[in-house]
């Protein structure tokens, strides 16, 4: 399971975090950002069946990300990548990469905070 990707909060996460196959945790953290915005998705219009709408807005997106500019996000653990055997180090592990300045949504920890809390049932 994956709980965030580069793609998460419109291409402006700094890691990719999922529950590995082999056990544990694994976060990638990313060596660079993009300059400037990518156009978003709209994805309530997939839900009202507006599909065209969606896919002209993909398109942009797309469009955008292939003539994107990157830069060194130059944060302590840029390109590393983290491996973490329990929910609680999981989650220590992604306050810390916030603290210090990578991004990531905020649903990330509520996730991970609900898991905590159904564990320990």
């Amino acid at each position: 399971m994956s709980y965030c990707r580069w793609s998460c909060d419109n291409y402006r996460c700094d890691l990719y975090c999922y529950a590995d196959v082999a056990g544990g945790w694994t976060t990638h953290v990313a060596k660079k950002r993009h300059d400037g915005e990518v156009p978003s998705l709209d994805l309530e219009l997939l839900v009202t069946g507006k599909v065209e709408e969606f896919l002209a807005q993909y398109e942009a997106q797309h469009k955008a990300l292939e003539v994107v500019q990157y830069s060194p996000i130059g944060l302590p653990h840029d390109g590393e990548t983290f491996r973490d055997f329990s929910l609680s180090e999981f989650r220590e592990r992604l306050v810390g990469l916030r603290a210090v300045g990578y991004r990531f949504p905020e649903h990330v920890l509520e996730i991970v905070d609900t898991e905590i809390a159904e564990n320990q049932l």
